[in-house]
């Protein structure tokens, strides 16, 4: 993971022993090397998806002359990727951002007792349905939708026996599939309450700024720009609903026709794709990729 961006570019190496340096821990040297059951852990994971999504930009910007100010209307993540996003921006410092994001994936893991929680994608099932279906589940536990992801892709998440239930009832309102994730823990409902409160007091300690274009936040599908008001929806989040099939409805709706995704894998241009097939949507993770899109631009 980030080994080929770093073997190709200096400034990929540099950045990734910036946040080496901040996290006081070799988190490169597992990124290349594992092995991968510490590198999946939130708190590894986290951080390390964001270094390779900022060392792609960083190699764009020192390469091709990109500037993110300029080429770009808006940034968006989807979950940690909010962090990812925002530090692009400039509205936080890339060592603020490791720090936060081991902060918060260490105050996730803690939330709740491993095995406890879990996580479903709940298929082809509008969003108002599976909340119904999530409210149902609870039955005195936790269950609630997390990630409202692409039409037909919601995510609940909750009590484990909540959770269950929710894939029970979804099978009898007309879902052909709920596939249980592969989850440390249930991300995005109010078993998350805790990690929250660690975050607002972790958030209260850095400096936000105001990022150089607007950040379409998870909670709010909405363009925000202003730091204190950044700083609760980040806090906001850990429990929150990542609303992402509607932040990339609103890019649209404020003229955006292309949409590029930055660093590890190519998940979220997928689910662009699957939003509006009229948007343009690719990934720029490899030296291959980046050669590419510095050609377009």
């Amino acid at each position: 993971m980030g080994r080929e961006l770093a073997e190709a570019f200096p400034v990929a190496r540099h950045l990734f022993q910036e946040i080496d340096d901040a996290l006081e821990q070799k988190l490169s040297r597992l990124m290349f090397e594992g092995p991968e059951s510490d590198l999946v852990l939130t708190e590894n994971a986290q951080p390390a998806l964001m270094a390779v999504s900022l060392a792609v930009l960083r190699i764009l910007e020192t390469e091709g002359d990109f500037d993110l100010a300029r080429k770009t209307s808006f940034v968006a993540g989807h979950s940690l990727g909010e962090y990812s996003a925002l530090a692009a921006a400039r509205g936080l410092a890339v060592t603020d951002a490791a720090r936060l994001l081991k902060r918060r994936g260490q105050a996730m893991q803690t939330a709740v007792p491993v095995g406890e929680g879990a996580m479903a994608a709940i298929l082809n099932l509008d969003l108002d349905i599976v909340r119904e279906i999530a409210a149902a589940a609870e039955e005195g536990e936790v269950c609630g939708t997390a990630n409202d992801n692409a039409p037909g892709q919601i995510v609940v998440s909750g009590d484990k026996a909540a959770v269950n239930r929710a894939i029970a009832l979804a099978a009898e309102r007309g879902s052909r599939r709920s596939i249980l994730l592969q989850v440390s823990a249930p991300f995005h409902c109010r078993l998350m309450a805790p990690a929250a409160e660690i975050m607002r007091e972790a958030l209260a300690a850095v400096t936000v700024s105001s990022p150089v274009v607007p950040l379409v936040a998870n909670v709010t599908a909405k363009a925000e720009r202003q730091p204190d008001e950044i700083r609760r929806l980040l806090v906001e989040q850990v429990t929150g609903l990542v609303r992402w099939r509607e932040s990339v409805l609103y890019m649209k709706e404020q003229g955006v026709d292309t949409i590029v995704e930055l660093g590890a894998g190519k998940v979220l241009s997928g689910l662009v794709r699957r939003i509006d097939r009229d948007l343009a949507a690719s990934s720029v993770q490899n030296p291959a990729d980046i050669e590419a899109f510095l050609k377009t631009v």
